[in-house]
């Protein structure tokens, strides 16, 4: 059983910036790939980058590429998701997720964070 817990959330103007993070209580958080998922009003949860075991594969969605970065400290048992020149178009619930998959995915995650409130005025 892994928990994932998220932070980092807030309000912020356009063009700004967040670091959201994720820490896991699992003694084997490198055994996960990690991956963030956001879900905006109305709408469907939707992939948003994900980050191999030791970090050397990322993945991003085309509508973040560019603009976040996700990354993960082992030693931490934490995984970030660096945010800039937000759009108002990002405003979301932000999940962070674990999978047993050996390589980043989008789709195959057995644990989820409750989700922190990403907010982005125009």
């Amino acid at each position: 059983q892994v928990q994932l817990v998220e932070s980092g959330g807030g309000l912020v103007q356009a063009g700004g910036s967040l670091r959201l993070s994720c820490a896991a209580s699992t003694r084997t958080f490198i055994s996960y790939t990690m991956g963030w998922f956001r879900q905006a009003p109305g709408k469907e949860r939707e992939f948003v980058a994900g980050i191999s075991r030791q970090g050397g594969i990322t993945d991003y969605a085309d509508s973040v590429k560019g603009r976040f970065t996700i990354s993960r400290d082992n030693a931490k048992n934490t995984a970030y998701l660096q945010m800039i020149s937000l759009k108002p178009e990002d405003t979301a619930v932000y999940y962070c997720a674990a999978s047993p998959n050996p390589v980043p995915t989008r789709v195959r995650y057995d644990y989820w964070g409750q989700g922190t409130q990403v907010t982005v005025s125009s």
